[in-house]
């Protein structure tokens, strides 16, 4: 699938324990940029020891397949760049605007809105491919009282959303960032975009 013109393929699961282990299973028969979603996913991971919430149909649990022609091991953070810019480019495209907190959480103000989690298999210097897990809080209203700060588009529109319609958009916008990695012009402009968004908490410097 060539990643200049984005049709992404989506394989929406009912329930499944973690999109990026079924998709990780699945991955030798897939395209390039191909996803698979769930309503329900059982034992979605955050970064380090962290689960993700959502609510089942609620929300955007879904990984995506990115396996580029030729990216070297030293530009692998521009895969991040790529994903986050694309999750900020469908948020401003629904009149939200969004920061990036180091290295890949995408926040609204002070409150997360999404969570991302990219594993990544090398072959030599080369990235071989990637899985990009995303939690995205879409319809969310019913938070666990132990997370600080979560924001679901629903609370900061005021409107419901389609998850199937919203994940094809925002899919969409990702796998166009997705064409930049693999040229030095591309993985520049990422760069110096992300710059721009990118924030670490005080504690964390």
């Amino acid at each position: 699938m060539n990643p200049s013109h984005p049709r992404p393929d989506i394989l929406w699961l009912e329930r499944t324990e973690s999109t990026n282990k079924a998709l990780r299973s699945a991955s030798g028969a897939l395209d390039n940029l191909s996803v698979i979603a769930a309503r329900e996913q059982t034992a979605g991971r955050g970064q380090g020891t962290h689960t993700w919430h959502s609510t089942p149909g609620m929300n955007l649990t879904f990984s995506l397949y990115y396996k580029p022609v030729s990216l070297d091991v030293q530009d692998i953070l521009s895969i991040t760049h790529a994903v986050t810019l694309g999750l900020r480019d469908y948020l401003a495209d629904n009149g939200v605007q969004a920061r990036i907190k180091w290295p890949n959480d995408i926040w609204v103000d002070d409150r997360k809105i999404c969570g991302i989690l990219i594993e990544n298999t090398l072959d030599g210097h080369r990235v071989h491919d990637s899985i990009i897990g995303i939690g995205f809080n879409l319809n969310e209203t019913d938070w666990p009282a132990d997370l600080p700060n979560p924001v679901s588009l629903k609370e900061l529109t005021g409107r419901s959303y389609s998850p199937s319609d919203e994940l094809r958009l925002l899919a969409e916008k990702i796998c166009r960032r997705l064409s930049l990695p693999e040229t030095s012009d591309g993985r520049r402009v990422l760069q110096e975009e992300f710059g721009k968004y990118v924030f670490r908490l005080r504690e964390e410097r």
